[in-house]
């Protein structure tokens, strides 16, 4: 029998900048995240690739031919490839609220623009033979709740927007499940807003990480699905609330984040607090990576729904003193083939 060799295993290089800055820790350089993560080797498999983010100092979304031909050049001389791509719609970052005025938007779309260009020349290149552009709404809860029909609407038209120029570039945009982000903050409403953007290139980005407080409502107290009285170590229960979760958002899930949380939220520098993601192997954890991965990674009736040809690890806003350990990233890599024993595949 042979040995599944898919989905490809990825790193993330973005918690080498996520969090980090002038009121945190100083970034991590691209270089030393593609070394740690080229580095990592557990019983003879390695990482298979990266997934990027277009923000300096990792890369500029105004990148140049040559400079993406140097980030190629980059992954190939390590054996990695590249994969999703991670557009900087921010306000901070070029980008603007998809709900808010006629500019924010429109700077949101030309990020995402600017994104797609990235990602097809990397194709062109031939290292990155798979993944999406990840996307958010660029605004807080808050100022969603005040009108959320009228700013969920706002969000999905510039999402047709941002999904028509993608798919130019025979891209699809993956809308990220992070309680942190209006109109996505919740389960219901992630459904809700990517119903409303109807394009056949939207999708949903899961992460094991965030998409556990959505069963404990943080930030959408009416859409919890957990008891006000659940106790962690009440497993039956916890799996009955990600089979509810995933049975709605797992057909919309076409890239996905292999992660661990211990059922908190957390902040660090700039980035809001969200869902906090824990090192692999953290006593903490409340999830049983490969078995709760499978949650996202197999239909109900228990066939796998191959709907993406990599998974990727995601743990932002470690300490720097924590991702410069060798044995961080073998943690992670171990985790990440648990899941591929248990939910992969082989193709010849």
């Amino acid at each position: 029998m042979q040995q599944n060799n898919y989905p490809k295993l990825h790193n993330a290089s973005w918690p080498g900048v996520v969090g980090k800055g002038p009121d945190s820790e100083p970034p991590i350089d691209i270089d030393t995240m593609i070394e740690l993560t080229a580095n990592a080797e557990v019983d003879g498999t390695k990482f298979d690739g990266f997934d990027l983010f277009l923000f300096d100092p990792h890369m500029d979304i105004d990148a140049s031919d040559d400079d993406i031909k140097r980030m190629a050049d980059k992954a190939t001389s390590k054996n990695l490839e590249i994969g999703s791509l991670v557009a900087p719609v921010w306000t901070p970052t070029g980008g603007g609220s998809a709900m808010g005025t006629a500019e924010e938007r429109k700077q949101f779309v030309t990020q995402v623009h600017k994104s797609c260009k990235i990602g097809q020349k990397l194709r062109e290149i031939g290292v990155r033979p798979n993944g999406i552009i990840r996307i958010d709404s660029s605004i807080d809860p808050e100022s969603w709740a005040q009108d959320p029909v009228g700013n969920t609407k706002l969000i999905a038209q510039t999402f047709r927007e941002a999904c028509d120029i993608a798919a130019d570039y025979g891209e699809s945009l993956a809308a990220e499940g992070e309680i942190c982000w209006g109109g996505m903050h919740g389960w219901k409403s992630m459904v809700n807003t990517l119903e409303a953007v109807d394009r056949p290139n939207i999708g949903f980005q899961a992460d094991m990480a965030h998409t556990l407080l959505y069963l404990l409502g943080y930030n959408k107290p009416d859409e919890r699905i957990l008891p006000e009285d659940f106790q962690w170590n009440d497993r039956a229960t916890l799996t009955e609330g990600l089979k509810t979760l995933t049975a709605a958002l797992r057909p919309w899930t076409i890239d996905f984040h292999v992660a661990q949380n211990d059922g908190t939220v957390f902040g660090a520098g700039s980035h809001d607090k969200t869902g906090r993601h824990c090192q692999a192997a953290d006593p903490n954890g409340k999830l049983d990576i490969p078995v709760d991965a499978g949650h996202w990674l197999r239909n109900e009736d228990g066939s796998l729904t191959k709907r993406f040809k990599h998974i990727c690890w995601d743990g932002c806003m470690f300490p720097n003193e924590v991702m410069m350990q060798p044995k961080t990233w073998n943690d992670v890599l171990g985790a990440m083939i648990k899941v591929r024993e248990l939910h992969g595949w082989y193709e010849g």
